[in-house]
Order: structure tokens, then C-alpha cells, then sequence
């Protein structure tokens, strides 16, 4: 008999969940989770916690734009050492959420006095789970980390381990649409997150223009139209954390992919003007790509070289060194986002000077009227944009610390400094 069939009812009953996030982004993630209706919604330290049903951890699965993974907590235990972990997990009614014939994944953060390696917890973690099924049994589940039945993710803080589900599965910044990329891509999540700190839905509602004057694979722009055309950035997955979970509800789960479809459907007329630019071809034709796999955009979409299409719901992609970017006349004045390179990975901070000084240049030429938001690792390279931020949020980039920072373009208030 398949693992499809012995699965137990659907989970109905109310209970907590937790969404994690990178560095910075709690605010966004709890604010995201009480648009969606989500119960009780907290930002804490690296996410954020939430309560409802089983449908409202699905919705944030399918609908949350700047969070990593959706996490269902099933216990939390003194372990302050391997073998009072092992104890813990083993006790666990894992068969209720796995088959013996499925297979498992486990994710394990965090550490004490006892337990230094994570990767020695993880394994504790497995023996105890597998060992459970034998008892059970006589079968086990095998590991698979790819593609797993059940992801189990288990975070140790001092001697406290939480032991969660993890219905998200791949992280949630893999939207799916992603087919080609570039060196040093920024990720979907932290794109989206950016746009929500610019204010963008506030742009969208106003009919004004995208323009993404560095756009590499496209990321920003096409994360610009999917929160201006209510499109869900996981609807492009075909498999998530839920999907070999014994208590998975296929039903529900159908019943909000269509939910998600005629949103999608009904919000393509309302995606303004959003332009990307980039001098490299190869990043151009990537970003055309992703944008096509995203459905925004078709091969019969694509203007004529040198002309630009005015028509709603599409974007639209052009090969163009900084410097001759002359937007097309009759745009609504909106929001300029991009994400120059710094130096981290793509070069010496010390070659991208005139880059950064023509950025500038660039925005007091072509985008007086508009809002604009950079993003860079490098504060030395952000003063010479020449342009005096009006407000500026720190993120993280992986590892680095990133600061965005936010203008007016006025030519009046362009100073020859930018305090950051």
C-alpha cells in the first residue's frame, strides 16, 4: 500500500507556527503574515511566529515574499546533551507524519556545551527517528536531503531543541521561475523585501513606472511585477515540505492554488510600466528567460529593437550601458530600485568609482520626480551617487551587511555627500 493512502486525516486544529528570515527582515515577514490573515502574528528573532489552521501555513508557504521556510513546531525539550536528545526525538509519534517506507531529511542549528557539531546533532537526530520506525516495524525510513518525504528541522538554543516540520521544503527565495542567473544574483526574497521597504505597492496604486537601470537576471523587476500583479511567488513550485507529510490535505492545498490562479489571472491588467536594463547581453537574455518562465512576459511580447511597447502587464528588457539609458518619454514617474555591483564578488571596490558617480548622474538626468533605492554592501561607493539618502535600512546579503538606501530624485537636494 503507498505511503498516499495510509495517510491520516487532514490537521484542522488550530495551533503555532513559525516563519524564518534572514537578518532584518522580521518586521517585513510579521507584517506579510497579518495581510494574510495569519493569527496573532510576532516578530521574534529570526522570524516570525503565527497561529491559525493548517490552511494558514500553507498560504504563507504559497503567498510569503520575504521569508525563508515555514516552520510547524511538534515539541520543544530540555536536550542538554546526545543522548537526552536522542531519548526526546525517539519518544516522538513519528509515524503519524512519516511512513516506515518514506524517507526524511534533518536540518539541525544551534549548539551547547554537548552537542558542538550540528552535524553530529543531525545524526543523533536521524538514529533516533529510524530507530523508532524499527522498533515499530522493522522498517525504516531511508535519508534522502535532496527531495525528502518529511524535512525535519530541529534548532538548539543553550539546551532548549525545538523540533519543527518544515513545510516549506527548498528555501521559499526559490520561487521556481529562475532558469538562468548571473554572477552574484541577488535572491528573490530579499529583492521583494527591498521593493516592500520602497514602498512599492504604494507606487503600483498610483500608476507609476518600474525601472531596474542595472537589472543582471532580472530578479528585482520580476519580483516588482508579482507584487503588483497579486501573483504568488510560489506558484511556480511543484514540490514543497508538505508534500510527502502523512497529514498533507491535497484538497486544501488544490483549493488555494486556484485561489492563487484567479488572483494571478485578474491582476495581469494591473501591472504598470516595468523596465529592465543592463549592458550585458548575456544578463538580458537570462533576465528575459526567468521573465518568460514567470509568465510576464512572451517571446511575441518583445518589442521591436530600439522601441518600446507602452501596453500594462508587461516587462520589458533592453541591452544598455548606463550611460545612453534614455527612458522612453511618457512614463509615469514611480520607483527606481537596483542593485549595482560592490565589490564583494564582481570586482575591486576601487574599479566601480565612476560607476556609482555615473548612477548618479543618471538619476538626476532621467528620474526627476521619482523615488529611487540602492542597494549596496560598500558605504564608500554609495557617497559618490552624490545624493543625500532620506532614509536608509540595513539588510543582510548572506553574510553581508547591505544598506539600502532611499532618494528623492530632486536635482535640488542632490548633495556631493550621502551620510550612511
Amino acid at each position: 500500500m503507498s505511503a498516499a493512502v495510509r495517510r491520516k486525516p487532514p490537521v484542522r486544529t488550530e495551533r503555532r507556527f513559525f516563519a524564518t528570515a534572514a537578518r532584518g527582515l522580521e518586521p517585513l515577514v510579521a507584517d506579510e503574515l497579518r495581510a494574510l490573515g495569519a493569527k496573532d502574528a510576532k516578530e521574534e528573532r529570526g522570524g516570525a511566529s503565527f497561529g491559525g489552521p493548517l490552511a494558514q501555513a500553507y498560504r504563507a508557504c504559497l503567498w510569503l515574499r520575504t521569508a525563508n521556510r515555514v516552520l510547524m513546531p511538534l515539541a520543544r525539550f530540555p536536550a542538554p546533551d546526545a543522548d537526552r536528545l536522542y531519548t526526546a526525538i525517539n519518544r516522538m509519534p513519528w509515524e503519524n507524519d512519516l511512513s516506515p517506507d518514506g524517507t526524511l531529511a534533518v536540518d539541525f542549528t544551534g549548539s551547547n556545551e554537548k552537542i558542538i557539531h550540528t552535524g553530529f546533532g543531525a545524526q543523533r537526530v536521524k538514529d533516533a527517528i529510524v530507530d523508532r520506525f524499527r522498533e515499530k516495524s522493522g522498517r525504516r525510513p531511508s535519508v534522502n536531503l535532496e527531495q525528502p518525504d518529511l524535512r525535519i528541522n530541529v534548532h538548539l538554543h543553550r539546551d532548549i531543541a525545538t523540533v519543527s516540520i518544515d513545510l516549506s521544503g527548498d528555501s521559499l527565495h526559490q520561487r521556481g521561475y529562475r532558469a538562468r542567473g548571473v554572477a552574484a544574483p541577488l535572491k528573490e526574497n530579499l529583492a521583494a523585501a527591498l521593493l516592500l521597504k520602497c514602498s512599492w505597492p504604494e507606487s503600483v496604486k498610483q500608476g507609476g513606472a518600474f525601472v531596474d537601470p542595472m537589472c543582471g537576471s532580472g530578479t528585482l523587476a520580476i519580483e516588482a511585477a508579482l507584487i503588483a500583479g497579486d501573483v504568488a511567488p510560489g506558484l511556480w513550485r511543484t514540490r514543497w515540505g508538505f508534500s510527502g507529510w502523512r497529514k498533507h490535505d491535497p484538497q486544501l492545498w488544490d483549493h488555494l492554488l486556484q485561489e492563487a490562479r484567479r488572483r494571478r489571472d485578474a491582476g495581469r491588467d494591473k501591472i504598470p510600466v516595468i523596465l529592465g536594463f543592463d549592458w550585458d547581453s548575456t544578463a538580458i537574455d537570462a533576465a528575459q528567460t526567468n521573465a518568460e518562465r514567470a509568465g510576464l512576459i512572451t517571446s511575441k511580447d518583445a518589442p521591436p529593437e530600439g522601441e518600446w511597447q507602452k501596453q500594462q502587464g508587461l516587462i520589458q528588457f533592453e541591452c544598455c550601458a548606463l550611460a545612453d539609458n534614455v527612458l522612453p518619454a511618457g512614463l509615469t514617474p514611480g520607483l527606481v530600485v537596483t542593485n549595482p555591483p560592490y565589490g564583494e564578488r564582481l570586482g575591486a571596490a576601487g574599479q566601480l568609482g565612476p560607476l556609482y558617480t555615473e548612477l548618479g548622474r543618471w538619476l538626476r538626468s532621467q528620474c526627476p520626480g521619482w523615488r529611487a533605492g540602492v542597494i549596496t554592501g560598500n558605504p564608500d561607493l554609495a557617497k559618490l551617487v552624490g545624493v543625500r539618502a532620506r532614509k536608509i535600512n540595513t539588510f543582510y546579503n548572506g553574510a553581508l551587511e547591505c544598506k539600502l538606501l532611499q532618494f528623492d530624485i530632486e536635482p535640488e537636494r542632490f548633495m556631493r555627500s550621502v551620510d550612511v
